[in-house]
């Protein structure tokens, strides 16, 4: 067994302390507009749709390939109807942060108790009772 001192730096971290755990820290984007993944969908595809018919180039890079990709694949709200829907549902909870409820909205956690663990910083805002009110409330819009 060799017992050589390594011969690379341990990786710094990277900078700006933006962290999303019990306490809220996003830094510069605390109280920046978030988007679910499916209002995400909505704008980048509306967007895209727009520029074709308008015959503007698209200019269709890998990135967005894949990131329709991604949305099309992570997004839980195809219809417009009901990705307003859950958003009117989100904003009604002045409460939680703007991150909170974009992540809220994407995740579409069964229970509160996901919901909390996925979203530590959401333990001392809302009671389980009303988050479950509330996820069960997404879940019959993601149904139809």
């Amino acid at each position: 067994m060799s017992h050589h001192a390594p011969t690379s730096r341990p990786k710094p971290p990277p900078p700006g302390s933006e962290e999303a755990s019990s306490i809220l820290n996003l830094g510069e984007f605390q109280n920046v507009d978030t988007l679910t993944l499916s209002e995400a969908s909505l704008v980048i595809n509306a967007l895209v749709t727009k520029r074709k018919m308008d015959r503007k180039n698209i200019n269709e890079t890998e990135m967005l390939t894949q990131t329709l990709n991604y949305l099309d694949a992570f997004s839980r709200f195809r219809q417009k109807e009901n990705v307003e829907a859950v958003e009117r549902l989100l904003s009604a909870h002045k409460q939680l942060a703007k991150f909170e409820r974009a992540q809220i909205g994407s995740l579409c956690c069964e229970t509160a108790e996901e919901a909390k663990t996925l979203i530590p910083s959401l333990q001392d805002k809302i009671s389980d009772d009303d988050l479950q009110i509330l996820l069960d409330e997404i879940s019959k819009l993601q149904s139809r």
